[in-house]
């Protein structure tokens, strides 16, 4: 971390697990920075027709400003922290017009209603949960609209939670796309089984994210890559790609830098959960069958300490 830490308050949330609710308390000490904090360095990633701006939030959440670069207007995905939006808005002299929000949890949709109150101009919120706080727009797969010249496909992947959506943007020219994939596609992992089967798991990674192309950039709600590697190091010893990566996102951790983007093609090297048709991962937890290998690695994965 940062030389000069400071603990800041909590947050306390409901997560919907199956039919109950389970209150979640989150206590952690992060970089203290013009009276806001942040867990990361910010980032910028830019190219030719958009840049996206990496905003660290909470403990290990990211958000993202994602800007058209021929009209200047943005898009923000999942504001939990709507005055690091603002002043990012405000550092990239761009115009906030629309809201991206993957799931309903709280640490991802918990700051629309706020952002909106803030801004001038209406935003178009939009989601594929009616749980998503401030929604105008409830999408479904393979919906599209626009953010000024870029092209948004709308994925629904559930599991993690009944209306998680991934966010596929594509511009003009040979460039890269890019993929907000919230809670569903971690770097190296993938997100817990809420409220949803080892089948949509399944069905989300394997079936819809892994067909984008391989040098689509991922951009994941949260900064899990190590532990995420260290796992898949556990389920794949030999595997020296993930052996690499691990070794380059310590470093990258070391210096408080995120570890984000990754591409669609490292996950397909390094994630187990993207690798469940492969015989080292299938051998580790003792299954033949892809979908039966998901849910064992999940389990796996919960109860593995680094």
């Amino acid at each position: 971390m940062f030389q000069f830490l400071k603990k800041t308050w909590f947050y306390t949330y409901l997560v919907n697990v199956g039919a109950r609710y389970q209150v979640s308390k989150y206590y952690y000490s992060t970089t203290y920075w013009s009276g806001l904090t942040y867990h990361s360095k910010e980032l910028l990633i830019k190219q030719n027709n958009m840049r996206v701006k990496i905003i660290p939030a909470l403990s290990d959440n990211y958000m993202y400003l994602l800007v058209d670069e021929a009209s200047k207007q943005a898009a923000v995905v999942d504001p939990v922290e709507p005055d690091k939006v603002l002043k990012s808005v405000k550092e990239e002299g761009v115009q906030l017009t629309t809201i991206l929000t993957t799931h309903h949890h709280w640490d991802h949709a918990g700051g629309n209603q706020d952002l909106v109150s803030k801004v001038e101009q209406k935003l178009v919120v939009y989601g594929g949960d009616d749980r998503i706080g401030a929604l105008t727009n409830k999408i479904k797969h393979g919906d599209q609209f626009k953010l000024g010249s870029l092209d948004i496909e709308c994925l629904f992947t559930p599991c993690h939670t009944a209306g998680h959506i991934c966010f596929h943007v594509k511009g003009e020219g040979t460039e890269p796309s890019v993929v907000f994939t919230g809670d569903t596609l971690f770097v190296a992992g993938c997100g817990k089984f809420f409220e949803g089967s080892p089948l949509q798991m399944y069905a989300a990674l394997v079936e819809i994210l892994s067909k984008l192309s391989p040098d689509t950039k991922v951009f994941c709600g949260h900064e899990y890559t190590v532990n995420n590697l260290k796992f898949a190091k556990h389920v794949e010893p030999q595997n020296q790609d993930i052996r690499e990566k691990l070794d380059w996102a310590t470093a990258m951790r070391n210096k408080d830098i995120p570890t984000v983007p990754s591409t669609i093609g490292d996950e397909l090297k390094c994630n187990p959960f993207m690798r469940v048709s492969v015989g080292s991962v299938q051998e580790h937890v003792g299954q033949s069958d892809p979908v039966a290998t998901m849910g064992s690695l999940r389990q796996a994965k919960d109860h593995f300490k680094a």
